[in-house]
């Protein structure tokens, strides 16, 4: 680039998407007179969907600003809890996670976080156009798929340990927590069952042990309180401790 040359400092929590060189105060960056504020953000490594605020000269500015020389850009993290433009206050948010977050994309479920997932690489842009058809917001590690203008909503999972990942969109978006009414298989609804309505599909073993059952209205998947239980009402219980309160009603 040859042209206005501005200063431009990034939050701390962005600097892990930018190289070293970028990580300073005021760093000296050469803009090509006719891009977007946005524009030249991203191409410091920074997807527009974890950017909140940012500032020129201490005022607050849109993305399609064209910078011009001499102008101080400070760029800020999301504030949290986000809310997401086009999505009601009251109404329940909605994810679509990509093909190597299935383990999220389980633990949302479980504590019955509308989490749609691909567990087949069906491409970036089918993911975009499905998060802007179901008006979902993308989940991803990868940079490149949030950068997609056809998305509806994105955010970046920072961490790929999955206690972390959970703590890190729970504390983003706040979504309403309703623990076991999902399917951790499909996404579905569970709706309680009797033994005799699924007792077909239990193992001889199973139905001598067990008398409280839960069953997918999708899938038709059966679940109970089985030796995984305890482990999982941990997860629920810790979720519910750090974060029950902050959801939407």
């Amino acid at each position: 680039m040859n042209g206005p040359a501005i200063a431009l400092t990034l939050a701390p929590e962005l600097h892990v998407f930018a190289a070293p060189a970028r990580r300073g105060t005021r760093v000296a960056t050469t803009t090509d007179g006719v891009s977007s504020l946005g524009h030249v953000v991203e191409s410091a490594g920074i997807p527009l969907t974890e950017v909140g605020r940012i500032l020129v000269d201490g005022a607050e500015t849109p993305f399609a600003h064209v910078p011009l020389a001499g102008e101080s850009v400070e760029v800020f993290g999301v504030d949290r809890p986000q809310r997401v433009p086009g999505v009601p206050g009251t109404a329940p948010l909605r994810f679509l996670l990509d093909v190597h977050l299935g383990t999220l994309a389980r633990r949302l479920r479980l504590l019955g976080v509308d989490a749609a997932y691909e567990n087949e690489d069906i491409g970036d842009p089918a993911l975009a156009t499905r998060s802007a058809a179901e008006r979902r917001v993308l989940l991803s590690r990868d940079r490149g798929l949030l950068r997609r203008r056809e998305l509806f909503a994105g955010a970046y999972v920072y961490s790929d340990n999955p206690d972390e990942q959970v703590r890190d969109i729970l504390s983003r978006f706040a979504p309403a927590l309703e623990p076991w009414t999902r399917c951790t298989a499909c996404n579905g609804t569970l709706r309680e069952a009797d033994k005799d309505s699924v007792g077909d599909r239990l193992e001889s073993g199973t139905q001598r042990s067990y008398e409280v059952f839960a069953q997918c209205a999708d899938c038709e998947r059966v679940y109970w309180r089985g030796a995984h239980h305890a482990r999982l009402e941990r997860i629920v219980e810790a979720a519910l401790t750090e974060f029950g309160g902050i959801g939407a009603p």
